[in-house]
């Protein structure tokens, strides 16, 4: 074992945003604390890492060990609780701990080049709290505000000195708060009964009030001088919750006490309500995903609102799952942690209906108005005008005619999604991957200019002008074959020219604020017809939507994916509480050419128990989560046969004894009733000219899993270096 240098010097073993396993080792001339941040050498880079540990000796030769090249302390050493989540984070789904660092804290923080030059003024903190301090300065002749008695200083909780913002300002007034009713009432007499940590699963129909149940629960905790935490899965869900947050509970919380995080905010932005978090100075954290990795220094009460949705779980870097680290962090944190959602995700409903979470129900709207009817058009025998029934038509006019709106739900943006020659059978594949380019018509910006047609790749972002003629045959009648949304609004403004139509998808919203304004122009009646996405299918409360039609619903009926079903259902049950929720009668066509399917008999009589009831069957005798436990190996190469030879190279691994492991690994799978599946290639083989493959393990049991993966995955990066093969791991995978 190496021998320390001399008495006086510090080691320090930092975690670096690399993807290389394992903690790098360095000396520093001044006393460092775990947790604090430095800039240090790495290669021909300089690198912010962040201190995990202080040995007594280096792992390396002390000769070998370079220095940090600047200790940062313009915040206090990140606390201990988060460094324990972001090693249980970086454990459970197999990433080294500085990708998991690194990554959660705001982008200023981790930039060597945000401290250093003429302009650095101490760094991206102190020029934040310089602005903060000028801005708090009173103008001649005004009083100084409330708000700015309450600087960007430091940060920590009442037991550290630090006073938070007042928790009742004397000029606030604090809005009416809305009747309960009984199923209500009952959910929030629950939570405020709960002591320490306990997980709860709120499950209420669309409109019971479940954002009500959330707000009563944080005025609790906010009275009892801790923090709420609210997680969401979509930035777009963020504008209207963060509207009535602030209006019932910043009462409470004080001025500025409610911060807002996602990554649609620019750098500046999102370190300042990070700061106000972290300090103690936000009471209330609102945001996507990411802020689930925030400090909270008085944390008291965790939500995650919709928690069955799929945007919760990172598709890239760590493929993290938002809502499980959730409970796992309020469980660190002895705090209660409740999931609301009208279509529970099915692990969720499991553990509830095991015991393992407390269920709340709410079955009733909140309005006492009725849900809204459901009616399945069956599409098989009569005929469709640009896919659309004669029946659905007739109730969008009806509507038109009351002075209500109508959303017309297809989840498929684009004008057309492939192009094709009748001629010789072309169709508008992507060079790049195996996939269809997609069809986009923009409309023309300005009178008598020219709208623009393009392909485009979904998949790599691949784009190119419609060509004028089919490049196989010569041909020049090219159509397009199905249609999306963008076709499917300039239908819908051939039949009622006289309504006032607007589309809502990924296309639309391109622009920062776009989406916020149009969905203010829905819920100002400025739109008569909404044509939209899954953008549109859940959190929005539009008042005066009185008919909801969905197209093209059975595409997910029969994926190869099991989880599909659940989604589907989720998604339809969704749009479909979209409408009547201002009390009125309202209905919902889904057009299907499978009716007698039980997923949609389930959804008519909104029965989500039963749905939930039949699916758990299924997954129980399939062998299928919540039944088992899952990783998913995925492997990219230039040429297929690379990827799958590496994946059966990796399987091999596990199942035959190796002199390299000692037949450690191949014993231990055996042991722990690992199953390694063949590998095979994914649905879309390519994407931007490289080529993949996957390979599922499954066990019955999760530790054991673990334990294998921990030993696996160290193999595999031996075995990855004699490769050309990229290849990441993914824990409790949502796609397979």
């Amino acid at each position: 074992m190496a021998e320390p240098a001399s008495p006086a010097t510090i080691w320090v073993r930092v975690a670096l945003d690399v993807p290389l396993a394992g903690l790098f080792d360095y000396r520093a001339g001044v006393p460092v604390a775990v947790g604090q941040r430095v800039i240090a050498p790495f290669g021909r880079r300089e690198m912010v890492g962040i201190v995990v540990e202080t040995p007594d000796v280096p792992a390396l030769a002390p000769e070998q060990v370079k220095s940090v090249i600047r200790v940062l302390d313009d915040l206090p050493p990140l606390p201990a609780d988060w460094l324990k989540l972001a090693a249980f984070a970086a454990d459970y789904y197999q990433r080294p701990l500085g990708e998991v660092m690194l990554p959660a804290l705001p982008g200023p923080l981790r930039k060597p080049a945000a401290y250093q030059g003429k302009r650095a003024a101490g760094g991206p903190v102190a020029r934040l709290d310089a602005r903060a301090a000028r801005k708090a300065q009173p103008r001649k002749g005004k009083k100084k505000t409330p708000e700015s008695e309450y600087t960007l200083s430091s940060y920590g909780s009442e037991a550290e000195g630090i006073v938070p913002p007042p928790s009742t300002p004397p000029d606030a007034v604090a809005p009416a708060r809305p009747r309960l009713n009984a199923a209500q009432q009952a959910a929030v007499d629950a939570l405020a009964a709960l002591t320490g940590f306990k997980p709860v699963l709120l499950h209420g129909v669309t409109g019971s009030g479940k954002t009500e149940v959330y707000l009563r629960a944080a005025e609790r905790v906010l009275q009892q001088g801790r923090q709420v935490m609210l997680l969401v899965p979509e930035i777009n869900l963020t504008p209207q919750l963060e509207q009535v947050f602030r209006r019932r509970l910043e009462a409470i919380a004080g001025p500025g006490g409610v911060a807002v995080l996602h990554s649609g905010l620019a750098d500046g932005e999102r370190l300042e309500a990070w700061l106000r978090a972290v300090r103690g100075q936000a009471r209330v954290l609102l945001g996507t995903r990411l802020s689930l990795f925030t400090p909270l220094p008085d944390l008291g009460l965790i939500v995650v609102d919709e928690e069955h949705d799929p945007s919760y779980k990172q598709q890239e870097g760590l493929r993290y799952s938002a809502r499980d680290l959730a409970i796992w962090r309020a469980r660190d944190r002895g705090v209660p942690v409740v999931l609301g959602s009208a279509t529970p995700s099915l692990e969720s409903w499991h553990h509830a209906q095991s015991g393992r979470y407390l269920l709340l129900d709410l079955p009733q709207r909140a309005l006492a108005a009725e849900p809204p009817r459901i009616r399945l058009l069956d599409t098989r025998n009569q005929p469709l005008k640009q896919g659309l029934a004669p029946q659905l038509l007739k109730a969008v006019a009806q509507r038109l005619e009351q002075g209500e709106q109508s959303l017309i739900f297809l989840n498929r943006r684009g004008y057309a999604p492939v192009l094709h020659c009748d001629a010789c059978g072309w169709l508008s594949g992507c060079i790049r991957c195996s996939a269809y380019m997609v069809l986009h018509r923009e409309p023309p910006r300005a009178p008598g200019a020219l709208g623009r047609h393009e392909l485009r790749c979904h998949h790599c972002g691949w784009q190119h002008r419609v060509p004028a003629a089919c490049p196989d045959c010569g041909n020049q009648d090219l159509q397009p074959m199905g249609r999306g949304t963008q076709r499917l609004e300039e239908h819908l403004g051939e039949l009622f020219p006289g309504a006032r139509i607007a589309r809502i998808d990924a296309d639309s919203t391109r622009r920062k604020g776009s989406a916020q304004a149009l969905f203010a122009r829905m819920h100002a009646g400025e739109i008569d017809i909404l044509v939209g996405t899954q953008m549109v299918a859940k959190g929005h409360d539009f008042q005066n939507l009185g008919f909801v039609g969905v197209l093209n619903a059975d595409a997910m009926l029969f994926s190869h994916d099991f989880r599909a079903p659940e989604r589907l259902f989720a998604q339809l049950m969704q749009v479909a509480g979209r409408a009547g929720r201002a009390g009125t009668p309202a209905e919902v066509y889904i057009q299907t050419g499978y009716p007698e399917q039980p997923l949609y008999q389930a959804l008519i009589r909104h029965d989500y128990a039963g749905f939930a009831r039949h699916a758990l069957k299924e997954r129980q005798s399939a062998g299928l989560p919540p039944f088992a436990y899952q990783a998913l190996l995925t492997a990219e190469a230039r040429e297929l046969a690379q990827a799958q030879e590496f994946l059966a190279h990796a399987r091999d691994l596990a199942e035959r004894p190796h002199p390299a492991d000692g037949n450690g690994l191949s014993q231990l799978a055996e042991v722990s009733r690992i199953t390694l599946y063949d590998p095979v290639p994914l649905r879309v083989v390519r994407v931007a000219n490289v080529e993949r493959a996957q390979l599922l393990v499954e066990s019955d049991s999760r530790p054991a899993l673990q334990g294998f993966l921990r030993a696996w995955v160290a193999a595999l990066h031996g075995l990855a270096s004699a490769s050309r093969v990229r290849w990441h791991l993914e824990v409790d995978p949502l796609e397979i």
